[in-house]
């Protein structure tokens, strides 16, 4: 028996994160994944499509996780772990994160593959922890006094477009009455 049948028959036919049986496939679980029947699970195109381009993620898509986070799975258990963490600004994860229990040596393998995918990246984040991206609208918390421009910008403004410091996260720029500004990422929180 392939390890493609071995996870059909383990996940009955449906992908081990939503339940879809649409255009399944084995997902190799990162990192230093051998192709084996515990380092894969079977994900739908939408999943893996999701996955693959985290910037298209959709948090409704993975409320899904609320039922799927109880398998037994180890490799399943790292996936579901690891979506949570990536969309934990949101709200409701971090309610299904305070439930999940894994093992030492499971919640260690989906650490090490989160930190992987993150090495590098320069990640910018509001003040509520919300990942923030360029062109996004940011309402200010508290007054600013502007250096230079003598004025400040007051709590409540929306910046609209902003722009990141790329070598920086803790830096936004955005326009505030008419002046392009460096604004600290501590003092913003993004925009519904």
């Amino acid at each position: 028996m392939t390890v493609h049948d071995e996870l059909l028959a383990r996940c009955e036919s449906q992908c081990e994160l939503c339940k879809s049986d649409n255009n399944l496939a084995a997902y190799e679980v990162p990192p230093n994944s051998d192709g084996s029947l515990e380092r894969c699970v079977m994900l739908c195109e939408l999943c893996r499509g999701q996955l693959e381009q985290p910037e298209s993620m959709d948090a409704n898509h993975w409320r899904c996780l609320n039922d799927t986070m109880w398998s037994q799975v180890p490799a399943v258990q790292v996936m579901v772990w690891r979506i949570l963490e990536r969309l934990r600004a949101e709200g409701w994860p971090q309610d299904l994160l305070d439930m999940l229990y894994l093992e030492e040596e499971t919640i260690a393998w989906a650490k090490e593959g989160l930190n992987e995918e993150d090495e590098g990246a320069v990640q910018h984040r509001d003040s509520n922890g919300a990942p923030l991206q360029a062109g996004d609208s940011v309402t200010l918390i508290k007054d600013l006094n502007v250096k230079g421009a003598n004025f400040t910008a007051k709590r409540g403004t929306t910046v609209r477009n902003i722009s990141l410091v790329a070598d920086n996260p803790g830096q936004i720029e955005g326009r505030v009455s008419g002046q392009q500004i460096v604004i600290l990422t501590q003092f913003v929180k993004k925009a519904s």
